[in-house]
């Protein structure tokens, strides 16, 4: 078949199929109805650290609010996450030395096979609580807006936040945040 044939038999067309569309706008008088999908359900509000609760490492969920009544340290870490391979020995120690004056949980946002072999190798003995998705989401909530890991969260007794950390906390930097809340 002859290639000039083919291709203006496919330009009449369109020409024929733009001039046909453009007399049916013309023609129209008054608006159509359009079908408009429904605007998307507008999501609840994320539910902030004190109405949650994660996996423990038996598999038992564990609520945050239990521990109210102490200073609490939230620390979201990952076990392929350098920084907080540093950081946990120190969250370790400043647990043993501060005793029940203070609290840390860990919320890993990893799988629980190897959370469970991480906790073991760094004798991590403060809970530690796995989570994914969900715990991602509450890490946004609590202000981590970019995901970065460690991110740790300081409560005051009453529940109240108090500090927001986002990378290593390291010691000095712990001790400044702990040391009002110790004094109460």
């Amino acid at each position: 078949m002859n290639k000039t044939l083919v291709y203006g038999g496919a330009a009449v067309l369109a020409l024929a199929l733009g001039v046909g569309s453009a007399l049916l706008w013309k023609g129209r008088t008054h608006a159509e109805p359009v079908d408009v999908p429904p605007p998307p359900a507008v999501a609840a509000a994320a539910p902030g650290l004190w109405q949650s609760s994660f996996a423990d490492l038996q598999g038992k969920p564990q609520a945050f609010q239990q521990w109210r009544g102490k200073p609490l340290v939230v620390n979201f870490w990952a076990t392929w996450c350098a920084p907080c391979r540093e950081e946990i020995p120190e969250f370790i120690a400043t647990q043993h030395a501060h005793g029940d004056k203070v609290r840390f949980v860990g919320l890993a946002i990893d799988n629980p096979k190897d959370v469970a072999k991480f906790v073991a190798e760094f004798k991590i003995d403060y809970p530690v609580l796995t989570g994914e998705q969900e715990a991602l989401e509450l890490m946004r909530t609590e202000g981590n807006r970019l995901g970065a890991l460690p991110f740790t969260l300081i409560y005051d007794a009453q529940g109240n936040k108090v500090a927001t950390h986002a990378g290593r906390l390291d010691q000095a930097k712990l001790d400044n945040y702990l040391k009002p809340l110790l004094a109460k």
